[in-house]
């Protein structure tokens, strides 16, 4: 009776880099938008590095609404397919299966996403954690958190709700 060798842990930490890369990279605009994400074991957060093509008042100066609202929603809709992903990956899949090659999740659809807007954001790099609240098998809600160089001063947070693919 062989026993199988336990994944080593480097090829696990690039396993799960590899797809969350293959994702993130299969989303226009967050190539657009420059949106990067730093992964810690299942935790992501989100990085809008600064840009001036994000200011939409330079009087302020201060991030687009716009841009905030979508950094904000590009983070939410990761978080939920890559929690969801997450639970897929690392039920069974583990060593045997090619996930540089397994297709993908469908992504969820928008039902509604409410912004705060809590105050401007600066001309400087961004950052964003989502939280899943409840997925279900039809519907998700995830909250979201932006801040930029201190992590309890936010500037901006949302909730979205979310039609979660077939």
């Amino acid at each position: 009776m062989s026993r199988q060798r336990p994944e080593p842990v480097q090829a696990i930490k690039e396993r799960r880099d590899s797809v969350l890369r293959r994702m993130t990279n299969s989303i226009p605009y967050i190539q657009f938008l420059g949106v990067e994400f730093e992964r810690r074991g299942d935790e992501l957060t989100a990085i809008l590095p600064y840009k001036d093509m994000l200011i939409g008042n330079p009087e302020l100066p201060a991030i687009h609404g716009g841009v905030t609202s979508a950094f904000l929603e590009v983070a939410s809709i990761t978080e939920l397919t890559w929690s969801n992903f997450w639970e897929v990956m690392e039920s069974g899949g583990g060593a045997e299966t090619d996930w540089s090659t397994e297709p993908l999740p469908p992504l969820p659809k928008t039902i509604d996403f409410t912004v705060d807007f809590l105050r401007p954001g600066l001309p400087r790099d961004a950052y964003a954690r989502a939280r899943v609240n409840r997925s279900g098998r039809r519907y998700a809600s995830v909250h979201v958190e932006a801040w930029q160089d201190n992590r309890s001063r936010l500037f901006a947070q949302a909730t979205g709700h979310f039609l979660m693919p077939e």
